[in-house]
């Protein structure tokens, strides 16, 4: 069996020319800036970008909107607690009243009795 044998400088050399050579023929076949299927795509793209950013600014505003409608809901709920509450006062204090005209009552009849 023989043994691995190593390549010497000139192997290496050609070796690294010959990618480096393919490396330029692979970016010389590439289609430049000017031919229309690269503009196709490019147009592609930015049609894409452009619907992408109108989606975006749509999903934004609905965000907007709905959050424009919880603090909406919010208040009106902040309202309507606040109108229970002087509603509830207000039968407290009329209630309170009632119990001091009816203690008054008791008071008044119990010191016509003597």
């Amino acid at each position: 069996m023989s043994g691995f044998k190593e390549p010497s400088f000139a192997d290496r050399q050609k070796a690294a020319q010959e990618a480096r050579k393919s490396i330029l023929n692979k970016f010389r076949s590439q289609p430049g800036l000017d031919d229309p299927a690269v503009a196709q795509r490019r147009a592609e793209r930015e049609a894409q970008a452009a619907e992408r950013a109108k989606a975006k600014l749509a999903r934004e505003a609905a965000k907007a909107e709905k959050l424009r409608l919880e603090a909406e809901a919010a208040e009106q709920a902040a309202a309507q607690l606040a109108r229970e509450k002087e509603e509830a006062a207000a039968r407290e204090v009329a209630l309170e009243a009632e119990r001091k005209a009816a203690r008054d009552a008791r008071y008044a009849a119990r010191k016509k009795r003597k």
